[in-house]
């Protein structure tokens, strides 16, 4: 049986974390009980080598990059979650955004 959460984990360039992060809760992640909004976020360096298509939104392609980014976590019902990876894609600024979906057991 699938479980009816899964865990919704997204990298962000640091100057358009807030972005994403509001369009994440506007599409109805991160609802824990009676709060909205609800995000877990940590800083890293992602790094990147685009190549001759590519068209990065940081850097250059064919140069070897790193980018100041936040992991952003949230909590995602599966009935809604093509919709939230949507309106999250809509904002970020990546031409191939990173994230990855968990299933929550509890």
């Amino acid at each position: 049986m699938k479980s009816k959460n899964v865990k919704l984990v997204v990298h962000a360039p640091v100057t358009h974390a807030d972005a994403v992060r509001q369009a994440l809760g506007e599409a109805g992640a991160g609802r824990i009980g009676n709060y909205g909004f609800c995000s877990f976020s940590c800083l890293g360096k992602g790094r990147f080598l685009g190549n001759g298509k590519s068209h990065p939104a940081i850097g250059k392609a064919g140069k070897l990059e790193t980018a100041q980014e936040e992991r952003i976590e949230v909590t995602v019902p599966r009935a809604i979650l093509q919709e939230v990876i949507a309106k999250m894609k809509s904002v970020h600024p990546y031409e191939e955004p990173t994230f990855d979906i968990y299933p929550i057991e509890n």
